[in-house]
C-alpha cells in the first residue's frame, strides 16, 4: 500500500488549513504505516505556477509548508518528503500522458471552469491542463491509494482513465490504477467573525483566522473575541441548527481535541460562551504553541529545510525513474 498526496504552498497558514489538510496528512502517517503501507507527501510547488505568483513568493511558501509539515508531525525519516520541482520525472510523465488524455476529458474537468471563471481565454494553459500533471504525480509511483475530498474525486477518476487508456494503447500493465483513500472527514473551518465563510486569509479581518504563527496571546484573544450568541448550548447537535457560530467553535474544539462534537457538547451542555470560549482557548494554544514553535526554529535554518527535501527527492526520484523509463519505452522513445 503506498499512498501519495501532494499540498499547494500557501504562506501565512491557519487553523482552517492545520485542521482540514495538515492534521490529517499526520493522522495518516501513523495509520498507514501501521499498516505496513508507505506515505509519500509532496510540496506541489508545480501546480502553484498555474496563476502567477512572484518566485520569491513561491520559494517562501514552499519553505513555510515544509516546516509547518514537519512541525506538525510529518517525520521526513518515516514518509517521503520533498518538493515537485526537485523531481523532474513528474513533469516528463505529465507531456507523456498529455498524449493519451482527451481534450474532451479535460473539459469536463469542474475546477478549471470555477477557477477560470469568466476569464476563460486568459487563463493559462497549465490551469487546464493541471490535472494531467496530478494524474502524473500520482500514476508515477504506483500509488495505491490517494487522499481525495469531494472537489479532487473528479481528478482522480481522470488519473485512473488516463492510466487505463496508456495500459490499452501500449499493451502494458505500467500503471497502478489508484484507489481513493477516504479518511476521516476534514472538518470545515469557518471564520470566526461570520460563520458563513470559510476561513481564509484573504479575509481582511485579522479577526477572522487564527495564524499558526500567532503568539498564545494572539490566539487567545481571537477565540475570547469570537463571534458567538446569547443562547447556552444545548445537550444535542440538532439543537445547534441555526447557529452556526456556535457550530463552528464546537467544530474546532472537537478536531483540536480529536473528540466527537457531540462529546464536547455534552461536556459543555447547559453552560454559555463566557464559560466555552476560555476553555477553547487554551486548548487552542496547547496544541499550536508547540507547531508554531517549531515552525520557527525550522525557518531559522534553511538549510535544514534545504536537507530534508533534498533527501526526499532522492527517494522518490529512485522510485520514479524505473516508471518513467518504462513509460517511455512503451511509447517508443527509448529502445
Amino acid at each position: 500500500m503506498r499512498v501519495v498526496s501532494g499540498i499547494k504552498p500557501t504562506g501565512n497558514l491557519h487553523l482552517g488549513n492545520y485542521l482540514g489538510a495538515v492534521k490529517q496528512w499526520v493522522a495518516m502517517q501513523d495509520q498507514i504505516q501501521a499498516q505496513g503501507g508507505e506515505t509519500m507527501y509532496f510540496i506541489a510547488d508545480l501546480h502553484g505556477l498555474t496563476e502567477f505568483i512572484a518566485p520569491a513568493e513561491l520559494t517562501a511558501n514552499t519553505i513555510e509548508m515544509t516546516a509547518t509539515l514537519v512541525a506538525a508531525g510529518i517525520d521526513p525519516e518515516r514518509s517521503i518528503l520533498f518538493n515537485q520541482a526537485r523531481v523532474p520525472a513528474h513533469s516528463e510523465l505529465a507531456w507523456l500522458l498529455n498524449n493519451v488524455a482527451r481534450v474532451g476529458w479535460l473539459n469536463r474537468m469542474t475546477q478549471f471552469k470555477d477557477k477560470a471563471g469568466k476569464n476563460r481565454e486568459g487563463a493559462s494553459v497549465g490551469l487546464y491542463d493541471y490535472p494531467v500533471l496530478m494524474a502524473a504525480d500520482v500514476l508515477l509511483y504506483n500509488a495505491t491509494h490517494v487522499p481525495v475530498g469531494e472537489d479532487q474525486k473528479q481528478h482522480l477518476e481522470l488519473a485512473r482513465d488516463i492510466a487505463t487508456k496508456f495500459n490499452t494503447d501500449y499493451d502494458s500493465a505500467l500503471f497502478t490504477l489508484p484507489e481513493p483513500l477516504i479518511s476521516a472527514a476534514a472538518p470545515r473551518i469557518m471564520s470566526l467573525r461570520d460563520a458563513a465563510a470559510k476561513m481564509s486569509k484573504s479575509n481582511p479581518s485579522e479577526q477572522s483566522l487564527v495564524k499558526l504563527i500567532d503568539s498564545d496571546e494572539v490566539i487567545a484573544e481571537k477565540f475570547r473575541k469570537a463571534k458567538t450568541d446569547p443562547d447556552l448550548l444545548p445537550a444535542t447537535m440538532e439543537e445547534l441548527g441555526g447557529r452556526p457560530e456556535a457550530r463552528n467553535l464546537l467544530t474546532i474544539f472537537a478536531a483540536l481535541a480529536d473528540r466527537s462534537p457531540q462529546d464536547v457538547l455534552s461536556e459543555f451542555a447547559g453552560k454559555g460562551f463566557g464559560a466555552f470560549k476560555p476553555a477553547l482557548a487554551d486548548l487552542a494554544v496547547a496544541k499550536l504553541a508547540p507547531i508554531r514553535d517549531e515552525m520557527v526554529r525550522l525557518l531559522d535554518d534553511r538549510a535544514a529545510i534545504d536537507s530534508i527535501l533534498e533527501r526526499g527527492a532522492e527517494k522518490a526520484r529512485a522510485l520514479a525513474a524505473p516508471t518513467l523509463k518504462a513509460a517511455q519505452r512503451a511509447m517508443g522513445l527509448l529502445a
